[in-house]
């Protein structure tokens, strides 16, 4: 992988923004799934595995991640995806059609079956029609994640006080943690309303020098009010950085809003992670229009 581009944003009220473009890696599979994936690939690899299965939804940037990395390393790959109505042909979903392209088979499942995608009942029954393939949770977190997201942080990136990213499941903030310094402190946006994210990242990481803020989640997950998207809009305009509204959108809201009311009192020399997910823009957008919304640029 070739070396990340930084941006560095004007200085705000003395705080100097500077963004890791984890969205330059390439244009499938970009940001922080690239080292979600890493090991987890070269786990199926090592066992001689057919490929990966993992879970997500319809738009799902961790899909289409995993069907596009498992492809370009001669596996194969099973979407199990919630909501068994886009099994039907008419629905067209672009995230959706880009796993097919890549060779994913999807298995769709009714919302309340979903539910239970951590259930062992339910895992052994895909596992029985999908013999050899890995599983893999939805969102990829898991300890081979955590490792690969330990990587994200290099020496280059010691100078920096404060480190941002967006938090889903959580498996990127603990591998950050984990791979930053003592004196560095990390902040986790959350994306969706959840209360239980802390304890979930707790057992992937022994550092401590980490915080979830969860003021700006619009509502909820996939929740993209027309105040977010004139922010990304904007952004985009002004420093010709292309965020999305789930994840990287919300976040850089959050810091900005949070500096110029004052509120920020954390250091001056602030890394932020762009984590990718560009691919579900189209999807976004589709949503948008059906609704009448403005749409992202």
């Amino acid at each position: 992988m070739r070396s990340l581009p930084y941006n560095s944003l004007p200085s705000i009220d003395g705080i100097q923004l500077t963004i890791k473009r984890g969205d330059c890696i390439n244009t499938e599979g970009s940001g922080n799934k690239y080292w979600k994936l890493k090991y987890n690939l070269q786990q199926a690899m090592d066992e001689k595995a057919l490929g990966l299965l993992t879970f997500g939804g319809a738009f799902s940037n961790h899909l289409a991640a995993t069907a596009a990395a498992c492809a370009r390393s001669g596996l194969q790959s099973v979407g199990v995806v919630r909501g068994e109505e886009w099994a039907d042909p008419q629905k067209k979903n672009p995230t959706l059609e880009f796993c097919k392209q890549k060779g994913m088979q999807l298995h769709f499942l009714s919302r309340s079956t979903y539910r239970n995608k951590n259930s062992t009942e339910l895992q052994k029954t895909l596992q029985q029609q999908y013999p050899n393939f890995m599983l893999l949770p939805e969102g990829g977190t898991n300890a081979l994640a955590v490792k690969g997201c330990a990587e994200v942080l290099t020496a280059a990136d010691h100078k920096y006080d404060t480190i941002c990213v967006a938090v889903g499941t959580g498996g990127t903030l603990a591998g950050l943690a984990t791979g930053s310094t003592e004196h560095q402190q990390l902040l986790g946006f959350m994306s969706l309303r959840y209360t239980g994210m802390a304890e979930r990242i707790t057992p992937y990481t022994t550092t401590s020098n980490w915080q979830l803020i969860h003021d700006y989640t619009f509502g909820g997950y996939a929740k993209t009010p027309e105040a977010l998207i004139a922010f990304i809009n904007n952004f985009k305009k002004k420093f010709k950085i292309p965020l999305e509204p789930l994840y990287t959108g919300k976040m850089l809201f959050g810091i900005f809003d949070l500096i110029k009311t004052g509120q920020w009192r954390w250091g001056k020399n602030v890394l932020i992670i762009h984590t990718g997910g560009l691919q579900g823009i189209a999807g976004i957008n589709q949503r948008l229009a059906k609704k009448g919304q403005p749409l992202l640029l």
